[in-house]
């Protein structure tokens, strides 16, 4: 499925999203809060502690979760992207969280960002 305008605006526009996934018993595990960018029609989050973070190994393992904010409650499917993607999301990250300064925005861009990238896809 693919996402409203207005879901975009607002989730690509909140400054913090809060993601979880499903667990092997069909219930969500505790939220944790990340940053989210919206290229195009997509929005994207990442790892900024690598494959071995808790909530992405367990959004990979599972494929489902949910995300919060800007007002916005959705179940959605967590999809690696593919590699073209890697460059406009780090001018993406740079252009909404440089104000929190180079290091901090470093832990998600290029070279680490690329390999704990997932798109959320909107599952309704």
């Amino acid at each position: 499925m693919t996402w409203t305008d207005d879901e975009l605006d607002r989730i690509g526009g909140a400054d913090e999203l809060q993601v979880s996934s499903y667990g092997s018993d069909g219930t969500l595990r505790p939220f944790v809060t990340i940053w989210v960018v919206r290229t195009g029609g997509n929005l994207y989050i990442r790892s900024a502690y690598g494959r071995e973070n808790g909530w992405y190994r367990r959004a990979v393992t599972s494929g489902r979760g949910q995300i919060r904010a800007g007002g916005v409650e959705k179940d959605v499917t967590f999809v690696e992207p593919t590699e073209d993607v890697h460059s406009a999301l780090d001018d993406a990250y740079h252009a909404k969280y440089d104000r929190y300064g180079a290091k901090i925005v470093g832990t998600v861009v290029a070279p680490h960002g690329v390999g704990v990238t997932l798109r959320l896809d909107s599952e309704d």
